[in-house]
């Protein structure tokens, strides 16, 4: 009795793909939310420049700011007096487990 094989390789593969892509597209939606909750406000324009995108064909999470005095809220200006006040760091660094969970569920669903 002849076997034959056939491969799904390539439709796992782009399934997973497809997975991990929505798993980041969710995770820089909260974490631009995060950012903008943690982001310092006095007019609203670093708050509201805020968002996130996608780079690696989606697979890395991008979120930042195109305002000029941005790095140093985040990073505070010694000179200028200007103490840090991160507001992205924190989005990232206090929501890790969070950001695991969504990309586990996704890629188990």
């Amino acid at each position: 009795m002849p076997v034959s094989f056939t491969s799904h390789k390539d439709a796992v593969l782009q399934e997973l793909d497809r997975k991990i892509q929505r798993a980041a597209e969710i995770i820089g939606g909260m974490a631009e939310g995060y950012a903008k909750g943690y982001a310092p406000v006095d007019t609203g324009n670093l708050r509201n420049s805020i968002s996130h995108g996608t780079e690696d064909s989606g697979h890395t999470v991008v979120i930042g700011t195109n305002v000029q005095y941005a790095p140093y809220q985040e990073l505070g200006a010694p000179n200028a007096h200007v103490p840090p006040h991160p507001y992205l760091r924190p989005a990232i660094e206090n929501h890790k487990d969070e950001y695991k969970s969504i990309l586990e569920e996704e890629l188990k669903g």
